[in-house]
Parts: structure tokens; sequence; C-alpha cells
């Protein structure tokens, strides 16, 4: 009886039975909306979006087919699932132009210059005791551990890392001497 009052009204214009929607079904339309999007921010939007919906189209209830809470539900879901959508779209879309997007070639004299600085890195690091050497090329250069370092080297892991900081300093200090700097 109630909802056939208020929807009478809300097809009347009536804004005072919108706000009575609202204090009923309110929770029920942003939980559903949360639930689906999983996105507090979104489902305040779509919470909003819905009653707005139900004012400027209150023609449409048809108690007939359904109460106003499964009207409201239908509406909910349907919107929050068309912005879930819309949003992977625009992600998807988002990734295929990234990809698409022209990589910048690199100036010549800046690969000159890293090509330099790589010969002197490479220099430098010949220039190690090789039990530093090995430590500094697992770890930099191979992508190891210290941990994992220590177990192929069969020292202490605490070893591999005091062997990784003198190399790491002495490399500094050779390729600050001769101009190449972090």
């Amino acid at each position: 009886m109630w909802e056939r009052r208020t929807v009478a009204r809300l097809q009347a214009g009536d804004d005072a039975a919108l706000r009575e929607v609202f204090d009923q079904y309110g929770s029920f339309v942003f939980g559903l909306a949360q639930r689906v999007t999983a996105n507090r921010s979104l489902a305040e939007d779509i919470t909003q979006d819905v009653f707005v919906y139900v004012w400027t189209n209150a023609q449409r209830i048809d108690l007939g087919v359904g109460s106003l809470r499964s009207y409201l539900g239908v509406v909910t879901h349907r919107r929050a699932v068309d912005l879930v959508r819309s949003e992977e779209s625009r992600k998807s879309r988002e990734v295929r132009d990234s990809e698409k997007a022209p990589v910048a070639v690199a100036d010549i004299g800046d690969h000159s210059v890293a090509v330099a600085q790589a010969d002197m890195v490479r220099a430098a690091l010949e220039q190690l005791p090789e039990e530093q050497r090995q430590i500094v090329v697992m770890t930099y250069l191979d992508g190891r551990s210290y941990r994992e370092a220590a177990v192929e080297l069969g020292i202490p892991e605490g070893t591999a890392k005091s062997r990784g900081r003198l190399a790491l300093a002495k490399l500094a200090a050779s390729l600050s001497a001769v101009g190449v700097t972090a």
C-alpha cells in the first residue's frame, strides 16, 4: 500500500516522496552498487544516478511487474554493470593505445655516450678482485640476491654482502675518477 501511494506521489512530482524512497532504499541501492563495482566512490555515484533516474523517469515504474525494491535493484544493477564494462573498455583502450604509441628513438649522441660509459664500467669491473667481481656480476647483472649468490659460491651471506659493498665502493671511486657518475 505504501509503495503504490509513494510511486503515485513520485509520478505526480512530489519530491518528498523521493526522499522517502531514498530513506527506505538508499542503503540497498548503495550496497548493491558497491558489490557489483567493488568501489565505494563509484557506488556513491551510481546511487545518485539511480535516484535521479527514478525522479526523472517515475512514469516507468510499474508495480504490476514487481516491487519498487526490485525495480530499484534492476536499475542499480544495470547502471553498475554498465559502469564496470565502461571502465574495463577504457582500460583496454588505454593499453592498446599505449602499445601503439611511437617509441622515441634515442639521440645518436646519447647512444654514443652510453656505449662509452658502459665500456668504462666494464673496465672498472675488470679491475676488481675476482671474488668481488663475482658478487657484482651475480647480484647486479644476473639478478640474484646476496643470499642466492652466497649459496652458489659456498660463502656466508654476510661475506657476500661485505664483498658487494667493497666492490661497489671501488667501482664508484674508479668511475668517478674518469668522470662517470650515477
